[in-house]
């Protein structure tokens, strides 16, 4: 019996998984709404499945700590960086026809609204909710599922896999950044006693780098 239980644990595990990537992407919500059907989906299991809750994924507000703020944008700056003069040069070489498709964020180049707009939403949605679904969920779940030895390095080369293919829609470069991207949010928790606060605010300062870098033309 315990093993069955194990085993469609297990199977729930791999359906919350592929749910929380295809929802997003083909159920014709818009971005602002289905985290609001995400998360609750993910709460819910958490707590009426797996017995867990969202301290289980890493992420508590007893466990805020400015030091994550101020942490996070040095981590964004420095990855911003190496993305800027490292990356770019490297992969422009080797996928030179290849671009990231940036055309949900056109209309923020100098449109201050728009901007602000997409910002606030980027940093709710990009920072919280995919920190919490993808380094939070996903990767605690693989945690379980893959127990042994390896269980943390399979756990998290799988969930960022999967980050980055999650932004598939932005093209292969978009996928190839939001890969390495993902491994540095998930080492900076890792880091800091498996604090998910350090990951929210380095991806919501990236995104804010990234978007304020689009809003000034300085990426297109």
């Amino acid at each position: 019996m315990a093993k069955l239980t194990s085993l469609r644990k297990i199977v729930y595990s791999f359906f919350l998984i592929a749910f929380c990537f295809l929802f997003p992407h083909f159920s014709g919500f818009p971005i602002f709404i289905y985290p609001i059907i995400v998360l609750p989906v993910v709460w819910l299991s958490l707590k009426y499945i797996f017995k867990e809750n969202f301290s289980d994924l890493l992420f508590s507000f007893k466990r805020f700590e400015f030091k994550a703020v101020w942490m996070g944008m040095i981590a964004a700056i420095a990855l911003s960086c190496f993305f800027q003069f490292a990356w770019d040069p490297l992969i422009h070489k080797i996928l030179p026809g290849e671009k990231i498709n940036l055309s949900d964020f056109s209309g923020i180049r100098g449109n201050t609204a728009n901007y602000i707009f997409i910002l606030l939403l980027a940093l709710v949605v990009g920072g919280f909710y995919e920190e919490i679904v993808f380094h939070g969920f996903i990767f605690t779940r693989f945690e379980k599922i893959f127990r042994g030895k390896y269980a943390l390095a399979i756990s998290v080369i799988l969930s960022n896999i999967i980050f980055g293919l999650y932004h598939y829609h932005m093209g292969i470069k978009e996928i190839l950044l939001a890969t390495i991207a993902g491994f540095a949010y998930q080492a900076f928790i890792l880091k800091f006693n498996r604090n998910l606060w350090y990951g929210l605010f380095f991806h919501a300062s990236f995104d804010l780098i990234g978007l304020t870098l689009i809003y000034l033309g300085k990426i297109s």
